[in-house]
């Protein structure tokens, strides 16, 4: 039986139905929202995983047919999910992630299909409503609802769920997803927005999230299923409290190491420990049973250790205060033959990032359903987080989400920094490898990132900075924690990313595991954020505070001319004969578009130079009274024939040879030879009338003197 429910959200049509598609998923919505379509399923297996994780994945898949698209390429079918298809599968998982029952340890799958995208309605924010409502009307045990809306703010003005049209115009780009009680997730951008003005635009967007939360639970009034039963894979509590007697005392004293390989190397023997000791106590078939809850147990009292540490006594990890910033140092220039690269160091966190300039041939060309036509990205951050950064030793099995997802908060963030393309038209790539990780790797790539991009010498707007913040509730004491650890992130509550200027945030990303988090903690996190902030800004700015004025002599040089869109052909010449000579003979690489505008890039001033006088001789009109160089053609009885210009000839009569009368043309010009000639007019048909005589009349001997060396 089919469910159907419409209403009107933001100004436009919202439909939600199940019972038409998917019927044999577990739980299956589809959600339009103008011509934007989307399917959310959700399936789990009956048996629990053998996996010590709980093993949950969101897909978010585009289909080209959704825009009326064939997809490119040689195999015309859609491949692996695209950065925004990763992004997006991302911003359904984490908000749901924490609210499936402790101990549920059955594979559960949420497949978000976009089946129609009308290109001004984007379909990642329907994903999870469609998710939610999936997962609440199916046997699987998550009784929450939860809903996204996209928060824009154009003149001031906020704006729910804002067209791509309308987001051209807005300073605010940021996903929030939560519940009727809380907020669970925030991610996205702005243009250096005071953190009191974000505060605001999220209380907006819970606003929002409130009103779809009820048009669910109308939809799904009488849909819901009974819950499957499932056995909680939790360790039995006779062996948690053995684990506890053994272990407690070492952990806590463990914690208390501040040393982060000291601390693991610690927490690592109580483990061996515990487990040979167990080993010993318990007979064979119990302790093979017990042997894979031992981890559980122990990663559990970690947890209540390290957060009544932080609770009771004010003392982190690391030994820090709540709000110390870890100590922190800068470096410019580390590689020499790179365009731009910095070395950012916070505590154990280190990253490495590199700046490199390109022409617009190395822009990203990307084809999404969410536009019309492709479009290219000129400028690229990408992550990379080896297993050596925390001291591991794994496969390279590609990029993962994760470094996609960072990548994209850290790109996000310098983005609104950078000059506009016209005025710098280069293509920038910065790469961060991260060499070192205890925490907040991704804000140490923003930092990187500036001060690479200044050492490279691109214009940007203002130095950029990033902090995680973190929390630690058990419901009546709270703590917030500045600059965060990997431990701290892992075992806290909330993993709050903060960066931007002096003058603002630039890229917000918000993970909260707890319900409840009150507008004066949030209020509280982002003032201490800030202060942070300022705090990093203050160290990058003493090693470099302003780009650098000139470009690394290894970046290529980038210079513009506009020339008459109707020249263009003869810039390129026959089959780009003409152009490829210019790129032979000067080295430089020369782009030329449809507007008559010419890029010419080189790595050497003198290359970049020649090529512009080149194309300047091209394209230039010849001038009447205006004096020429150039080699004579062709020699007649009745005078010679100069080019002037390339392709562009005239004609020097014998009358204008010289003072006086000239028996032969031969006797004054031969063919080959370069003179020097006066351009005397132009006639109604475009032919040239030239003179040498005149010209050595205003320069003398400076035109036997080219013709002499010619010779």
């Amino acid at each position: 039986m089919i469910h159907r429910i419409e209403r009107q959200f933001a100004g436009r049509t919202l439909t939600l139905e199940t019972g038409r598609m998917a019927k044999l998923a577990h739980g299956s919505c589809l959600v339009q929202f103008g011509e934007t379509v989307v399917l959310s399923t959700a399936t789990a297996r009956d048996r629990p995983t053998h996996l010590p994780f709980f093993p949950l994945t969101v897909e978010y898949r585009e289909k080209s047919y959704a825009a009326g698209k064939i997809p490119g390429g040689f195999f015309k079918r859609e491949g692996r999910p695209g950065e925004k298809e990763i992004l997006s599968a991302r911003q359904i998982d984490r908000p749901i992630r924490p609210l499936f029952p402790e101990g549920f340890m059955n594979e559960t799958q949420i497949v978000c299909s976009i089946l129609s995208a009308d290109q001004e309605n984007d379909a990642d924010v329907l994903g999870l409503m469609g998710a939610s409502v999936a997962l609440n009307m199916s046997k699987i045990p998550f009784d929450t609802l939860v809903a996204a809306v996209r928060i824009g703010r154009i003149r001031g003005n906020w704006i729910l769920n804002p067209t791509f049209q309308q987001l051209e115009y807005s300073d605010v780009d940021i996903v929030v997803a939560g519940s009727r009680e809380a907020l669970l997730m925030v991610e996205g951008g702005a243009v250096e927005v005071p953190e009191e003005e974000i505060l605001e635009g999220l209380e907006v967007a819970h606003e929002g999230i409130k009103e779809l939360v009820e048009i669910q639970e109308e939809l799904i009034e009488d849909l819901r299923q009974p819950t499957m039963s499932f056995e909680a894979q939790l360790p039995e509590e006779k062996l948690a409290e053995m684990v506890r007697e053994m272990a407690r005392p070492r952990i806590q004293e463990a914690m208390a190491i501040h040393e982060k390989q000291q601390r693991n190397q610690a927490l690592s023997t109580v483990r061996e420990d515990v487990t040979d000791q167990l080993k010993e106590e318990l007979p064979p078939e119990e302790f093979e049973k017990a042997e894979g809850q031992i981890g559980d147990i122990l990663r559990g009292i970690e947890k209540t250790a390290m957060r009544e540490l932080i609770l009771s006594e004010g003392s982190r990890p690391d030994g820090r205060e709540l709000d110390q910033v870890r100590d922190i140092s800068c470096e410019v220039g580390v590689l020499p033959r790179t365009h731009g690269s910095a070395l950012f160091t916070r505590g154990q966190t280190q990253a490495l990032a590199v700046a490199t300039l390109g022409t617009s041939r190395d822009e990203q060309r990307i084809d999404s359903i969410d536009v019309r036509e492709e479009v290219t990205k000129s400028f690229m951050l990408h992550y990379n987080f080896p297993p050596f950064c925390t001291g591991e030793a794994k496969p390279f099995r590609g990029t993962s989400r994760r470094e996609v997802g960072h990548g994209v908060l850290a790109e996000r963030a310098i983005q609104p920094l950078l000059p506009a393309y016209d005025d710098f038209p280069y293509t920038i790539r910065v790469v961060s490898d991260v060499l070192e990780s205890n925490g907040s790797s991704s804000m140490a790539t923003v930092c990187g990132t500036s001060m690479a991009l200044m050492a490279a010498g691109v214009p940007v707007a203002a130095s950029c900075a990033g902090v995680a913040m973190g929390l630690i509730t058990d419901g009546e004491r709270v703590a917030i924690l500045t600059d965060i650890l990997g431990m701290e992130d892992a075992l806290g509550d909330m993993d709050f990313k903060i960066a931007g200027t002096r003058n603002g945030v630039t890229s917000i990303q918000m993970d909260i595991k707890v319900e409840g988090l009150s507008r004066e903690i949030m209020q509280d996190a982002m003032g201490r954020a800030n202060q942070a902030r300022m705090h990093i800004l203050d160290i990058m700015d003493g090693t470099i505070d302003e780009p650098r004025e000139e470009l690394s002599p290894h970046a290529p040089r980038i210079t513009t001319m506009q020339v008459n869109p109707e020249k263009l052909g003869e810039i390129i010449g026959p089959k780009g004969k003409t152009i490829r000579a210019i790129q032979d003979e000067t080295g430089a690489t020369l782009e030329v578009e449809d507007s008559g505008l010419v890029k010419i890039a080189s790595v050497t001033g003198e290359g970049a130079d020649r090529a512009r006088e080149m194309i300047e001789a091209i394209v230039q009109e010849p001038e009447v009274g205006r004096i020429y160089e150039g080699p004579v053609k062709n020699v007649t009885s009745f005078g010679a024939f100069v080019e002037i210009l390339p392709g562009v000839e005239g004609l020097c009569h014998i009358s204008e040879l010289e003072d006086g009368r000239v028996e032969k043309t031969e006797d004054v010009l031969q063919r080959g030879v370069i003179t020097r000639v006066k351009l005397l007019a132009i006639d109604e048909k475009g032919r040239l009338r030239l003179s040498r005589r005149a010209a050595v009349a205003e320069e003398g001997d400076a035109v036997a003197e080219v013709e002499a060396a010619s010779r």
